[in-house]
């Protein structure tokens, strides 16, 4: 979905993740550079004189090809993954209300809009130039379409890749493309150095919870994908179901598989760390508890797909360290 064509500047070049407890928005780097982590300040918005200067422009979206006649300024998000993108590429004071779920950064205009149940009458009085989602629930992208609002559908990322185009069509969209592609640069380059200073001989395994159902998440998922760069192995691909990505796992499978690392999701939610993981059936001599390696996520950061994509990474990169060390 990558941003191609404009008007009279030539190409552009550009470059249901399963929450168990809602998601939570990422963070925004400088106005000068993008900082490492994603948890930097907001980035400052580009001049509206030279912003409109890359108008009109077309992105293609999973909706299609979506054309912008001029700079939008009053953007509506409908997803807390991309609410976060908005602010870290300087376009926050485009944006004029976001949706119950995007509570980071914490100025961002926060609504009772939803993203689950979207309403296109509430949508409509924010009388939006722009509105972005991140899926198609109750039509809403079409129903938008027949009020004249230009809509892109970015779905949820399943790779990387996908995270960096859907950065680098929302810098587009919106007139912040070199804000965007500093934001991907360095996402890229954080990344890769976490994953290359990484202890990897030790293969480690893990065991990713989403809720206390327990739900996991497989290799082949977005957030798999990102332990994967440290080298680390994944309980849940044996499990059985594994194939859709988020298999329902037995605690008894857990307790046998025995991981070397526990992370949790569910922490925010719904109050899991170590001590009461311990009180699970057959859980309490797991190595993750016994050695310390009970490692609580931010539920939000854990399932959002845009800036805060770091601030995970860097966590996970400590955690393998500090058990590849003892």
């Amino acid at each position: 979905m990558r941003p191609v064509r404009t008007a009279f500047a030539g190409a552009l070049l550009g470059t249901l993740v399963l929450a168990a407890c809602g998601q939570t928005a990422p963070t925004a780097p400088s106005s000068t550079a993008p900082a490492a982590s994603g948890s930097a300040a907001p980035a400052s918005s580009a001049p509206a004189s030279s912003a409109a200067a890359g108008f009109p422009v077309t992105v293609e979206a999973a909706n299609g090809k979506v054309t912008l006649a001029k700079r939008p300024e009053r953007i509506v998000s409908l997803s807390a993954a991309h609410t976060e993108t908005l602010f870290a590429i300087g376009a926050g004071p485009q944006v004029v209300a976001v949706d119950d779920q995007s509570n980071f950064p914490q100025q961002a205009p926060r609504t009772d809009l939803s993203g689950f149940k979207p309403n296109v009458e509430a949508i409509a009085a924010q009388k939006p130039d722009l509105v972005i989602v991140s899926n198609d629930i109750n039509k809403v992208v079409s129903e938008l379409g027949k009020l004249n609002v230009p809509v892109l559908l970015e779905p949820a990322a399943t790779k990387l890749d996908e995270a960096y185009d859907e950065i680098a069509d929302l810098g587009a969209a919106t007139g912040n493309r070199p804000k965007a592609d500093e934001l991907v640069t360095t996402m890229k380059s954080t990344l890769d150095q976490l994953a290359a200073s990484a202890p990897k001989n030790r293969k480690l395994t893990y065991y990713h919870e989403l809720d206390q159902t327990p739900y996991a998440a497989t290799s082949s998922t977005f957030i798999g994908q990102i332990y994967a760069m440290f080298g680390l192995v994944n309980i849940a691909d044996k499990a059985p179901g594994a194939a859709g990505g988020y298999p329902k796992l037995s605690k008894e499978f857990v307790a046998q598989a025995d991981p070397d690392l526990i992370f949790l999701a569910d922490v925010k939610c719904c109050g899991q760390n170590k001590d009461a993981l311990a009180k699970r059936p057959g859980w309490k001599n797991l190595k993750a508890i016994r050695n310390g390696q009970v490692v609580p996520l931010d539920d939000d950061v854990a399932s959002r797909w845009g800036p805060r994509v770091v601030d995970l990474a860097q966590t996970i990169g400590a955690a393998v360290s500090k058990a590849a060390g003892s």
